[in-house]
């Protein structure tokens, strides 16, 4: 199974597909004349606009079901191996890709809300949809975008919140001694009760929880920040210093890709 997993890894994973991400996010921040920064105030006033129709969620309802999957063991895991592969320069990557990746995002956004269909009074979208219909609806769109969601829900359904659950329940037992049966039992009633309500009480659990997550998320950060401060100048300095070494680019392309699987 390990050498299984492997091989897949290394064909999808492969230096080719970090490349091809990173030139789409050069593509599209260009082609956008960097829509990232121009519309930056725009963005903000939808994002607090609490308008929401029967049949889809709000923008701050759709901002926190996306942010809930950003926001945990891959943002962590992802800069230590960045920093560890690269040294601290490797940061300076990881801000320069999360920058360009919000070109690419933007244009998967856009394509998302083309095609959206109404389906049993909700919205249904994503990347299956605007694969099958942007490429004319033929057969290799249509095969396409068929594999695109079966590996999706393979990844999303399973192997994802598996990866999610066993670091909630190895942290439970080890914090409270609890068994990690009772903790899975637990978590697959809780994740039930939200994921069978459809989008709408996805988003309306994710516009709850998100808010108290990320604001501990970023307080953690401001803490750690604070009570080192004194440092600051030293981490900056390095950082700059060491991020056009080979290195430190590999490094933040790495730690990135880690970050995004996370």
């Amino acid at each position: 199974m390990e050498k299984l997993i492997t091989s897949i890894y290394n064909v999808i994973w492969s230096n080719w597909l970090v490349y091809l991400c990173l030139l789409s996010g050069v593509y599209f921040s260009l082609r956008t004349k960097f829509s990232q920064v121009r519309n930056l105030k725009t963005m903000v006033k939808l994002l607090l606009n609490g308008e929401k129709s029967e049949e889809g969620i709000s923008s701050f309802q759709g901002f926190c079901t996306a942010l809930a999957g950003r926001i945990g063991t891959g943002n962590i895991a992802g800069v230590a191996t960045a920093i560890a592969w690269g040294g601290p320069g490797a940061l300076f990557w990881m801000w320069a890709i999360a920058f360009l990746g919000a070109g690419s995002a933007f244009a998967e956004s856009t394509l998302g809300q083309l095609y959206k269909e109404q389906h049993e009074g909700q919205y249904r979208g994503g990347p299956a949809y605007y694969i099958e219909k942007g490429f004319g609806e033929t057969g290799f769109a249509k095969a396409y975008g068929l594999l695109f969601a079966i590996v999706t829900v393979i990844a999303i359904g399973i192997l994802l919140p598996g990866v999610q659950s066993n670091s909630i329940a190895d942290a439970v037992k080890s914090s409270f001694g609890l068994s990690t049966t009772v903790t899975a039992v637990i978590l697959v009633v809780l994740t039930g009760i939200v994921v069978l309500g459809g989008i709408k009480r996805i988003g309306s659990a994710a516009e709850f929880i998100v808010p108290f997550m990320g604001g501990l998320y970023i307080l953690m950060a401001v803490i750690i920040i604070i009570v080192n401060i004194g440092q600051l100048p030293t981490v900056l300095a390095q950082i700059f210093k060491g991020a056009f070494r080979l290195d430190a680019t590999f490094g933040g392309i790495f730690g990135s890709t880690v970050a995004w699987g996370g």
